[in-house]
């Protein structure tokens, strides 16, 4: 069981349902008014967050892992759907009561409040109807809230910032592929060969000896062997160069925008009052 002592832990974990889906995260925890206790959870959903739906915590486990509820992920979805403004009234807290199954004391009605804000209980319901009970600010300032619990002796004023940031998503992939091509070389080889060449020689003293040996008329043959260089190829694979994949990161500006609320606060009835003109626009509007 949540109890009040547990309350800030509750806020921002996972909430998971009976079967162990998760649901989504703890925003807001509700208090009764009159026991004081946890009643009500809201939890964000979607994918961004930004819906909240009311659960009942009151039979809620907290474990190490987050927050465990006794309801079905679907039935928090198709909940009512209601304002998460600090306080349920009684006709939103029956709704919720009805939804949920849950039973409630038929004699008297509890508002409840949002943990961490003063709230205001209503009076026993009788048969001719339910009548607020008058309140006063427990700071005992003079302004008094009318629109709704008092609170305390300001109000707060809030508006969203954008909160810009950048995620690494896959792009595209560059890969490298190897292939074969079949190119025409020409390459320039000089290239020798021998040719015949007729020598003549007069007959002297010192080759006599030769031309008088043998007959004095005969027939007679002489030859030599020509040779001549041929261009050969061959091939051979060799290695020229290694190639590799890289990647460098460059850094552009993006422009991103977004619509924001802000609230506005103005004053009204009260003439010739004193304030910070700096603060207001043109419209009477503080901030």
């Amino acid at each position: 069981m949540i109890g009040t002592e547990s309350i800030s832990r509750v806020i921002g974990q996972d909430v998971y349902d009976e079967s162990g889906s998760k649901i989504g995260s703890a925003s807001e925890v509700y208090l009764d008014d009159e026991t004081g206790q946890p009643e009500w959870l809201t939890v964000r959903t979607g994918l961004f967050g930004t819906k909240e739906s009311f659960v009942p915590i009151r039979n809620a486990d907290l474990t190490n892992d987050g927050l465990r509820v006794p309801v079905s992920k679907e039935r928090v979805k198709d909940a009512p759907k209601i304002d998460t403004d600090g306080h349920l009234s009684p006709q939103e807290e029956q709704e919720l009561y009805r939804y949920y199954g849950m039973g409630t004391d038929t004699t008297t009605t509890n508002t409840t409040g949002m943990a961490g804000t003063q709230t205001s209980g209503m009076a026993d319901t009788q048969t001719t109807g339910m009548a607020q009970t008058e309140t006063t600010n427990v700071h005992g300032t003079v302004g008094r809230d009318t629109s709704g619990p008092t609170t305390d002796n300001a109000m707060t004023r809030s508006e969203e910032r954008l909160s810009v940031g950048t995620r690494a998503e896959e792009v595209g992939r560059a890969r490298l592929r190897k292939f074969v091509v079949t190119e025409n070389v020409t390459e320039t080889v000089p290239v020798s060969r021998e040719e015949v060449r007729v020598e003549r020689e007069p007959i002297t003293d010192a080759n006599v000896g030769n031309a008088m040996d043998g007959p004095a008329i005969s027939e007679e043959e002489h030859e030599v062997v020509l040779h001549a260089e041929r261009p050969v190829v061959a091939k051979e694979a060799v290695p020229v160069e290694r190639v590799r994949l890289d990647v460098d990161t460059v850094t552009d500006t993006e422009t991103v925008s977004d619509s924001v609320r802000k609230e506005q606060i103005e004053m009204e009835g009260a003439e010739g009052t004193r304030g910070n003109a700096l603060d207001r626009d043109r419209d009477g509007h503080i901030g």
